[in-house]
């Protein structure tokens, strides 16, 4: 008999493979770039040696991305209906935080709200927080205890709980407040990783970060060591054409590789 042990996962897994199962059906368009971050990093180092509130790498591009969707709301607005989209006034981002669940590391989804108003001081504070937030196994979601509802989510057959998500994205004011309206997930957060990869999401739009690595690159026609960041971004193209997200493209790479907001 072949040796092998059983291992059982959080509950809240089921939730994440359920909404795999919904993302799969979203239609995404899916767009890989690279950014040269080295002047970014170089003014978050400044900065982070001149004040006491340190911020992180990670909590400015959240900052930036929440701006640079506010001046191109449409990527981030919900469908309505069939001929209609539901375009909120604030970016509310989500994002997972790795936490230690009975000796084992389980992403936890927090949601950063007004994004694209609140300080990149704030943002890292929260994320902060949430991290050393202490956790038991009946927390499903961060910084909310498991009711009745969610409770008898998990005792349900596959069709129905996902019969929840789709009712969820037909109703765009509940979704905006259960999950945001942007998704980003950082691999490069959790250990090295090389390339890209591509997440699945339920959001109107999902940014996938990597590590941060460095490579030669061809600057003022001189080859140079520099920090780059390899970023996938999901685009619904139910909701924004092929002109525009290749315009919100360019401009959010220009915001990041210039450290705007620092």
């Amino acid at each position: 008999m072949p040796e092998y042990k059983i291992h059982k996962f959080p509950k809240s897994r089921i939730a994440t493979i359920d909404v795999c199962e919904i993302g799969k059906q979203k239609h995404h368009i899916t767009s890989l770039i690279e950014l040269d971050i080295t002047n970014s990093r170089k003014k978050i180092r400044a900065y982070n040696n001149h004040s006491s509130n340190k911020i992180s790498f990670n909590a400015w591009i959240i900052s930036v991305i929440g701006h640079t969707i506010h001046q191109y709301e449409t990527v981030a607005s919900y469908l309505n209906g069939k001929d209609k989209q539901l375009i909120f006034k604030d970016i509310n981002v989500s994002v997972i935080v790795e936490k230690s669940l009975n000796g084992q590391k389980v992403p936890f989804p927090l949601i950063i709200e007004k994004a694209n108003n609140i300080s990149i001081e704030n943002i890292s504070k929260q994320i902060n927080d949430a991290k050393n937030q202490k956790l038991t196994d009946k927390d499903i979601v961060l910084q909310k205890k498991t009711n009745r509802f969610e409770s008898l989510y998990y005792s349900l057959p596959g069709f129905i709980r996902r019969s929840f998500w789709r009712y969820l994205l037909k109703h765009p004011k509940i979704a905006y407040k259960k999950m945001g309206n942007v998704a980003i997930t950082s691999i490069g957060m959790m250990g090295q990783v090389k390339g890209w990869f591509i997440p699945i999401s339920i959001h109107p739009i999902c940014f996938g970060l990597s590590s941060i690595t460095k490579k030669p690159v061809v600057v003022d026609d001189k080859i140079e060591i520099r920090e780059i960041l390899n970023m996938s971004i999901l685009l619904d193209h139910d909701i924004i054409d092929g002109a525009p997200m290749a315009r919100f493209i360019r401009d959010l790479s220009k915001n990041i590789e210039n450290g705007t907001n620092l």
